[in-house]
């Protein structure tokens, strides 16, 4: 497979989601799964761990944020909160920043 660490990192500045695999690629490995704790836990840096707990608030948001069923009733945009966006986009921004300094070595 191609390494394309940089052009993962790229697409990740513009939705936040792609970080983690810009750094598996770059580690010439593979990232499988979404969930963003279990794949921050599968890399080599002792300093991941202080993003767990970042990564255990986005993984809560995961599936609730995005499908209609995952609710009792209603769609997402009538549970969650522009703070609460807030909250999701600055801890994706400090995991992303996080791999950035790890790929840019």
């Amino acid at each position: 497979m191609p390494e394309r660490s940089l052009d993962w990192l790229r697409q990740a500045e513009k939705d936040l989601e792609k970080a983690i695999k810009a750094l598996f690629q770059h580690l010439h490995g593979e990232a499988w799964g979404h969930g963003t704790k279990a794949l921050l836990e599968n890399l080599p840096y002792e300093d991941r761990l202080s993003h767990v707990e970042d990564a255990k608030f986005l993984d809560k948001l995961y599936i609730p944020t995005r499908y209609p069923n995952s609710l009792p009733q209603g769609i997402p945009h009538d549970y969650f909160t522009k703070e609460e966006a807030e909250q999701a986009v600055e801890a994706a921004s400090r995991i992303y920043e996080w791999f950035k300094s790890k790929i840019s070595r």
